[in-house]
């Protein structure tokens, strides 16, 4: 069983990064950042978790308002540091367990958070700034992460009492997997500091203080801020100190704080803690219980022959088929995909196997391998065959046999802008038929 030893909390400035980079462990008004850090990295040297479940924000890096979530779990196997704009920092990527968080994931939606899930994207100071200063990383970091991104820009945001709420849910997440693994919640994000506006500078050590007694002692006080109320006590910016509350809430009622540090340089209010886990495991029985209701939706879909979800594990196996298809949506790409495949499937580092499956058009297989079939229908409309005979080679049936199932045996569709006046869906369509397994 996993099991969750304490929680770490950090500021997350650029501030931190830039210290290490550019090696002022010795200057007088960088030292303290280093002495805060110390004690924390030699706690992490001592007690060796397997993960560190890291909660961070993005700072409009690798998230943009296109499309921003309130909470964005990694479900990835690495992740790397992201370019800010003046390249990225010379740190290796750092591992994630991607079996911890499917399942942490399937937990919390189980307990009705919606979440939203990324892989394959950067992480930036957010992450990094602090993480570098939490582990060695040279010549690789000691252990995994699994990040949860929480969007808290763009407004309106998850509350305090939401935050402590997931907090409590991911306890239970972590402690019903089974694989035997030693977890540190780390909370990143403040302290108080505003960088916008003519506000811009505003820091209160005062409230600084305030805070870090009440996250150790009397958390759900803090639940019931507002986002007004954080940000008039620790400035717009440190009102993200709402992400504590999510470490907070997956440790114990009362924990034991080993160390705290406090610093104020420049703009942000640097602190760093430690707080280590005073609770007992749960009984056996009720981590039964909570591992059947997280698997409640699912239960019995084995049984539907010929069916293949699309979880979080096969996103992750086939995430790289995945996304050469659906790069295809770029008409540069489908130029080049026609006139010369083999070098699109190498600079998107395609294995042999997920190349043969595309030179093949082996829809059924693909369906097998893990890739979902909304991007066998962007590959359809590229190539010129319909999703009608896409669903009749997955059925392993000739087309004119798989149109005779439908109440409109004419209809041939696809998902092209400008579809042909006629689909030709001649070799491509009869090579699946002849493909491996295709017919089985």
């Amino acid at each position: 069983m996993a099991r969750i030893i304490g929680g770490i909390a950090t500021s997350h400035s650029p501030t931190i990064g830039f210290a290490q980079d550019t090696g002022k462990q010795n200057d007088p008004a960088w030292m303290p950042i280093f002495a805060g850090y110390e004690p924390v990295r030699k706690w992490l040297a001592e007690t060796r978790p397997d993960v560190l479940f890291y909660i961070y924000n993005d700072h409009v890096t690798s998230f943009f308002f296109d499309h921003y979530s309130h909470f964005a779990l990694g479900v990835g196997d690495s992740y790397a540091p992201a370019d800010e704009g003046g390249g990225a920092r010379r740190l290796p990527p750092v591992r994630g367990h991607a079996g911890l968080s499917h399942h942490v994931a399937s937990a919390l939606v189980a307990d009705e958070f919606d979440l939203s899930f990324f892989q394959g994207k950067p992480l930036d100071h957010g992450c990094f700034s602090p993480l570098s200063m939490l582990w060695p990383h040279e010549p690789q970091w000691p252990g995994a992460i699994v990040p949860l991104q929480v969007g808290v820009l763009q407004f309106p945001i998850p509350s305090a009492l939401r935050c402590y709420k997931l907090g409590q849910s991911l306890r239970k997440a972590i402690e019903s997997y089974a694989e035997d693994l030693s977890v540190v919640i780390v909370a990143t994000g403040g302290l108080s500091h505003q960088v916008h506006g003519e506000r811009c500078g505003f820091n209160n050590t005062e409230w600084d203080m305030q805070f870090l007694e009440m996250i150790e002692k009397d958390p759900v006080q803090l639940t019931q801020m507002t986002h007004a109320d954080y940000a008039r006590l620790g400035g717009m910016e440190g009102s993200e100190v709402i992400m504590w509350l999510i470490m907070r809430g997956a440790l114990s009622a009362n924990v034991r704080k080993i160390h705290q540090s406090y610093y104020l340089p420049t703009m942000t209010a640097l602190a760093t803690a430690i707080y280590e886990d005073q609770s007992v495991a749960p009984p056996a029985d009720t981590l039964t219980a909570y591992r059947d209701r997280i698997n409640h939706q699912l239960k019995g879909i084995e049984k539907l022959e010929g069916t293949y979800p699309f979880t979080l594990a096969t996103s992750l196996k086939a995430f790289r088929l995945n996304h050469f298809l659906h790069e295809l949506i770029r008409p540069e790409n489908r130029r080049r995909f026609q006139e010369d495949c083999e070098t699109l499937f190498r600079e998107h580092d395609l294995t042999s196997e997920e190349c043969d499956l595309v030179r093949r058009r082996d829809w059924r297989s693909m369906i097998r391998y893990g890739v979902s079939f909304f991007m066998l229908e962007k590959l359809g409309a590229v190539v010129g065959v319909s999703n009608l005979h896409i669903y009749a080679a997955m059925r392993g049936q000739p087309l004119d046999e798989f149109l005779k199932t439908r109440n409109a045996p004419g209809a041939l569709y696809s998902v092209a802008g400008n579809p042909p006046a006629k689909f030709s869906g001649t070799d491509k369509v009869e090579a699946t038929k002849e493909a491996p397994g295709a017919n089985e």
